[in-house]
C-alpha cells in the first residue's frame, strides 16, 4: 500500500503482493475473461507504469506492470475482476517544451476504461503545475480528487436482438438528450428520470413510436467532465461535448449508483429502443479531450503521453494546436490515436450494439497536418473497416480551423449534417429575397453538394434546428440570443440565427403573433420532412419546447434546456404526426436517388417547377418580383428506381405550393397534363381542410401568406 505516489525507478516491492502474471498486450485496457483480468496501457515516452488498484475504502494499491511490448505495458491479475476500481499513474520525463508531461502524482484514468465512477473536482492537485507558480512542478497526489476507471463484465443477455437497420431514405432521426428529453417527463418513474433507463421506458417509446421516428442520435453519452469554470459559476457541461473516456457511457446517466452499472443499463436501452424498431445513434467527439490546453488538469491522456496523444505547436510543443475551440485536438496522424478512435467506435458496434454515429467537428477528424483532407488516414481506415463502415455515419462537417466548413467535402460513404439547408430553409420562410434558387436545391437533397461524389439525396440530414441554437419555437419568438444566464454577458452562441420574432420579441399575448408563429411551425416542420434527404428534428420541437431565448444552452442543466412535457402544444404534436406519417406513405417524398428533370415527349418529368399562375418556371423567373413563391410538382409514376426487393415503385403525385411573402396569393392549378383534379392533404395554414374541396385544373386556390399547401392528386 502507499500514501503518496511512487516517483520513476521506486516503486519498490509492494506491488508483490498482488500476483501479477505477464498478460497480453491486447486488447489495452482492462479485459476480464472470467477468472481475472489483463491490464493493457499504451505510453510509448513511458519509463515505468504503476496499476493503481482501489477498495471501496478508496486506499490504493500500487502494480507495476514490468511486461512492454511495442510501447503497450500489461499484466494479468488473476482473481480481480468486475467492479474492481483502477488507474495508472506514469513515470517518465517531464518537458513540456519537448511534449513531455509525465507525473507519477497525478492518477490517470485508463483511456479504454468501459466505465468510470465519480467525477473530478478540480483540486489543484489534479494539474502538473502549481497556481501561483506556473513554472513549478506539482507533485501533490491526485488520487483522492479523481474519477476512477471500473473493470466490468463485458456479458449481457442480449436475447434476440437485432439492428433495426432503416435504409437512410426511410430514416427520421429524433436528436435527443438522455438528461433533458427525460428528466421533466410525468409517466416515466422518479428514480429513472434522466437515464438511460427513463428514455427506453413506456412512456418514451410510445411516444417515439407515435411520432414516426426510427432513430434517436443521442447528444454525448461517452464519459464526460464538467468544466471548472462552469463549475465555479454554478453551471454545468450539460450538452457533454467535453469527453474523458471514448469507451465508458457516462455515469451520470445511470439510474444505479453502483460502479459499472451504467454499461449493463445502457445496453438494455439499446436493447429496448431495437426492440421498438428504433435505432441508436451516438453523438461522438474524437476531435479533442476534456484536458483542454497547457493550463488543464492532467487526468489521462496528458500524463500518459502528451506528444502521441495531442497536436503541437510545431515551433512550442508546449502549446496544443487546436481546431475545436476546446485547447486541444487530438493527433490524428498517430497511429495509437487512430487505434484508439476505431477501436471505440468497433466497441460501440460490437458490444454495445449502436447503429451509427454523428461525428462532432468532423473536419477536425481530417486533419493529419494543417489542411482538411478528405483522403486522410481516419477515413481510410473508416472504409475498409468491416464493423464501422456498415453503420450509418454522419459528419457535422466544420470545424473552427482554416478551411474548416466542408459542407459536401466528405467521402461517399458519409452522410452529413446539412447546414446550408438549414441556413437556406430559414432564409426563405423569413423572406430574405434572392434565395429561391437555392431552396429549390435543398429541396430536392442538394445535388450541387452531393451529387458529383455519386452520393445519393439522403447524403444529406436535412434539419431546421438543432441543439446548438434556437429550438423551432425560439427561431419565431426571437430575433436576438438571450444567452445572461450563461454568465457570459450574451456574448456566447452565434449571432447569425436567421430568426424572425414574427413581429414581438420573445412571449407574448398577441393573438396575431402568436397565430404567425404558429404557421412559421408547421412550415419549417413540412418543409423538412417533404425535402428529399434524411430529417432531423430536435427533441421537443414537435412540442413547442422553449429555451427562452437561449440560442446557447451548453451549460444549462436546469429547466432552460429540459422538455417541458406538462405544456406541451398538442395542435403542433398532431400536425407533426400527420406529416411523418403523410412522408412515410409517399415514396415521392423519400426517393432514393437524384430527380433527373427529363422526360420522353409523351411523358412528364420526375419533377416540375411551377410559377403561381401554373406555368413553367424560366431562368429569368428564379429573381422575378414573385421569388418568394413558387409551385412544385412531384411525379409520383415518374419514380424512376426499383424498390429495395426490385419492385417497380409508384406513388401518388403531389403539388406543393409555396408561398413565403407577406401577402395572400393565388395559385392557378396546372394544365390538365400534369392532372385533372387535386384534393389538399396539408395547409400549414389552416388545420380544417374541410372547407377545401377537390380542386381542377385551371382552378385557382388561395394560399395564406407564409404558408405552404399541399395538394394530392386524385
Amino acid at each position: 500500500m502507499r500514501d503518496s505516489p511512487a516517483t520513476a525507478g521506486q516503486l519498490g516491492e509492494e506491488h508483490r503482493l498482488v500476483e501479477v502474471w505477464p498478460g497480453t498486450p491486447y486488447p489495452l485496457g482492462a479485459s476480464y475473461d472470467g477468472a481475472g483480468t489483463n491490464f493493457a496501457l499504451f505510453s510509448e515516452v513511458g519509463e515505468a507504469v504503476a496499476l493503481c488498484l482501489f477498495d471501496s475504502d478508496g486506499k490504493e494499491t500500487q502494480v507495476e506492470l514490468e511486461e512492454r511490448e511495442a510501447g503497450v505495458w500489461h499484466g494479468y491479475l488473476p482473481r480481480v475482476g468486475p467492479g474492481q476500481r483502477y488507474g495508472f499513474r506514469v513515470h517518465g520525463p517531464y518537458d513540456p517544451s519537448r511534449g513531455h508531461r509525465c507525473n507519477p502524482s497525478k492518477l490517470l484514468l485508463d483511456p479504454y476504461a468501459k466505465a468510470v465512477e465519480g467525477e473530478i473536482d478540480w483540486d489543484e492537485a489534479l494539474f502538473s503545475y502549481h497556481f501561483n507558480d506556473p513554472d513549478k512542478l506539482n507533485t501533490l497526489d491526485s488520487g483522492p480528487h479523481m474519477m476512477k476507471s471500473v473493470v466490468v463484465n463485458p456479458y449481457f443477455d442480449w436475447q434476440d436482438d437485432r439492428p433495426p437497420r432503416h435504409p437512410y431514405h426511410e430514416t427520421v432521426i429524433y436528436e435527443a438528450h438522455v438528461k433533458g428529453t427525460t428528466i421533466q417527463h410525468p409517466d416515466i418513474a422518479d428514480e429513472i428520470k434522466g437515464t438511460y433507463a427513463g428514455l427506453s421506458s413506456p412512456a418514451m417509446i410510445e411516444h417515439l413510436q407515435s411520432l414516426g421516428v426510427t432513430a434517436v442520435e443521442l447528444m454525448p453519452v461517452h464519459q464526460f467532465v464538467h468544466d471548472d469554470l462552469l463549475v465555479q459559476r454554478g453551471l454545468r457541461n450539460y450538452w457533454g461535448y467535453n469527453t474523458i473516456g471514448f469507451f465508458a457511457p457516462h455515469n451520470a446517466y445511470a439510474a444505479s449508483g453502483q460502479a459499472g452499472d451504467q454499461v449493463q443499463e445502457f445496453k438494455a436501452m439499446v436493447r429496448a429502443l431495437h426492440r421498438a424498431d428504433i435505432e441508436v445513434i451516438l453523438d461522438v467527439v474524437y476531435n479533442h479531450t476534456a484536458e483542454g490546453n497547457q493550463l488543464g488538469p492532467t487526468i489521462a491522456f496528458r500524463g500518459i503521453d502528451n506528444s502521441a496523444y495531442y497536436r503541437l505547436v510545431d515551433n512550442n510543443n508546449s502549446h496544443y494546436y487546436d481546431t475545436t475551440g476546446t485547447g486541444n485536438s487530438l493527433l490524428m496522424r498517430h497511429p495509437h490515436v487512430l487505434q484508439l478512435i476505431m477501436d471505440s467506435l468497433r466497441y460501440w458496434v460490437t458490444e454495445m450494439h449502436v447503429d451509427g454515429f454523428r461525428f462532432d467537428l468532423a473536419a477536425t477528424l481530417a486533419r493529419q497536418f494543417h489542411e482538411v483532407d478528405r483522403l486522410s488516414a481516419f477515413f481510410d481506415l473508416v472504409q475498409q473497416d468491416p464493423v464501422v463502415s456498415q453503420v450509418k455515419l454522419i459528419a457535422e462537417p466544420w470545424d473552427l480551423g482554416p478551411g474548416g466548413y466542408q459542407v459536401g467535402g466528405f467521402p461517399p460513404l458519409w452522410t452529413e449534417w446539412n447546414g446550408k439547408y438549414r441556413d437556406c430553409v430559414r432564409d426563405f420562410w423569413r423572406g430574405q429575397p434572392a434565395t429561391l434558387g437555392e431552396f429549390a436545391m435543398r429541396l430536392t437533397g442538394s445535388s450541387d453538394l452531393f451529387r458529383d461524389d455519386g452520393r445519393k439525396p439522403y447524403a444529406s440530414i436535412n434539419f431546421v434546428t438543432a441543439h446548438d441554437g434556437f429550438t423551432l419555437r425560439d427561431l419565431v419568438s426571437y430575433n436576438g440570443k438571450h444567452n445572461d444566464a450563461n454568465g457570459e454577458n450574451n456574448n456566447d452562441g452565434t449571432t447569425d440565427n436567421r430568426s424572425w420574432n414574427c413581429g414581438a420579441e420573445g412571449e407574448t399575448d398577441d393573438k396575431n403573433v402568436l397565430a404567425l408563429r404558429a404557421r412559421q411551425h408547421r412550415n419549417f416542420l413540412a418543409t423538412m420532412f417533404l425535402s428529399q434527404g434524411v430529417p432531423m428534428i430536435l427533441h421537443g420541437d414537435e412540442l413547442g419546447r422553449t429555451q427562452q431565448g437561449n440560442n446557447n444552452v451548453y451549460c444549462q442543466d436546469n429547466e432552460i434546456s429540459y422538455v417541458d412535457w406538462r405544456h406541451a402544444d398538442s395542435d403542433l404534436l398532431a400536425f407533426t404526426r400527420a406529416l411523418i406519417q403523410l412522408r412515410a406513405d409517399h415514396p415521392v417524398f423519400r426517393r432514393r436517388r437524384f430527380f433527373d428533370g427529363l422526360g420522353s415527349s409523351e411523358e412528364l418529368t420526375d419533377i416540375a417547377w411551377l410559377k403561381p399562375d401554373g406555368q413553367p418556371m424560366g431562368g429569368g423567373d428564379w429573381t422575378a418580383g414573385f421569388a418568394k413563391s413558387l409551385a412544385v410538382f412531384l411525379n409520383g409514376e415518374a419514380i424512376d428506381e426499383p424498390g429495395l426487393q426490385g419492385e417497380r415503385i409508384v406513388d401518388d403525385s403531389f403539388l406543393l405550393l409555396f408561398n413565403a411573402s407577406e401577402q395572400d396569393m393565388d395559385f392557378a392549378i396546372p394544365p390538365e397534363v400534369y392532372g385533372s383534379a387535386w384534393e389538399p392533404v396539408l395547409d400549414t395554414a389552416d388545420d380544417d381542410l374541410s372547407d377545401r374541396g377537390v380542386v381542377q385544373a385551371g382552378d385557382k386556390v388561395n394560399v395564406l401568406a407564409r404558408s405552404m399547401l399541399v395538394l394530392e392528386r386524385v
